[in-house]
């Protein structure tokens, strides 16, 4: 099976607590679908900061990336398929697959 890393961009924040909390749990629910071919979910980020090529450095993301999970899936197309379902997508969030290249 091949790695593929489904990578999380923008997305809306919510805006109460309870709000949060219904995301997280269809997120877990997604998750729990996808069972065994999730081999690395939940990978949030935190405290961003982005380095220039002139050394410089800023606070926050230049891409708006704000996690990753790793999934394992037999070709690019079933690896779509697991990200079309994400709720994710519900908060105007968009994702990128791409296969994992171990070197």
């Amino acid at each position: 099976m091949t790695k593929y890393v489904i990578t999380y961009i923008g997305g809306d924040q919510p805006s109460t607590p309870e709000e949060g909390q219904a995301h997280f749990k269809k997120y877990q629910e997604w998750l729990g679908a996808l069972g065994s071919a999730a081999i690395s979910p939940m990978n949030p980020f935190k405290g961003t900061q982005t380095v220039s090529p002139d050394g410089s450095v800023t606070e926050g993301s230049s891409v708006s990336m704000s996690g990753y999970t790793v999934v394992e899936a037999g070709s690019m197309d079933a690896a779509l398929e697991m990200a079309k379902s994400c709720p994710f997508l519900e908060i105007n969030g968009s994702l990128e697959v791409s296969e994992l290249v171990e070197m």
